[in-house]
């Protein structure tokens, strides 16, 4: 239990990290965080600690009581987002290229869509930001094992790394808990779609 996850926000209720059970209750036994309860509400470890639990629950055992273990923390101080790079994965290959086939134009759902590698892997291309785009099934289809000029075709926009940075990235191996759910803006497969792929 001391090693499960804990959602971490910052003061402006922003996802920021994700920590153990054990750090979260040094956190609030400092005064650095509060926990956030299912209401919103925000609790020092005094008046989080006052909070009945049954056995039952997620708890932690103490000498004379059990404690209802937090699953979201606030921290009091912090206002930043941490700055991180942005992940090669298909999610926010897909989100930078707006969910449109980079060779035709139009726009279809993640399942109507594939990556492309504009030069092939069989003729040296790389899986890099600058070698990847969405395709459709059709156009896929049309350009083959053949690079852009061979197979006739265009890109819409030459391929490049995107400048916006995520504010954190938990994929849903980490969403364990249906108290994190109303502080993460996505809640799609991220397992496949934000994990990152090897640039190659």
């Amino acid at each position: 239990m001391l090693h499960s996850n804990v959602l971490v926000l910052n003061k402006s209720f922003l996802p920021v990290n994700i920590t153990t059970v054990r750090r979260a209750f040094c956190l609030l036994y400092a005064g650095i965080a509060k926990a956030v309860n299912d209401q919103y509400e925000t609790f020092d470890y005094q008046s989080w600690s006052q909070i009945t639990a049954e056995r039952n629950d997620d708890t932690i055992g103490l000498v004379d009581r059990v404690i209802k273990v937090p699953r979201v923390i606030l921290l009091i101080a912090y206002d930043r987002v941490p700055k991180r790079h942005v992940r090669f994965s298909r999610y926010n290959i897909f989100a930078r290229d707006k969910n449109s086939c980079q060779y035709c134009g139009r726009r279809f759902s993640r399942s109507e869509l594939n990556i492309d590698h504009v030069i092939p892997r069989s003729q040296g291309g790389t899986s890099t930001w600058e070698n990847v785009v969405c395709s459709c099934h059709e156009c896929n289809r049309k350009k083959g094992g053949k690079n852009p000029e061979h197979a006739r075709m265009k890109l819409v926009a030459p391929p490049r790394k995107p400048a916006w940075t995520p504010p954190i990235n938990i994929s849903l191996r980490e969403v364990r808990h249906k108290e994190w759910a109303p502080f993460l803006d996505f809640m799609v497969d991220v397992s496949y779609w934000n994990v990152e792929l090897l640039e190659e």
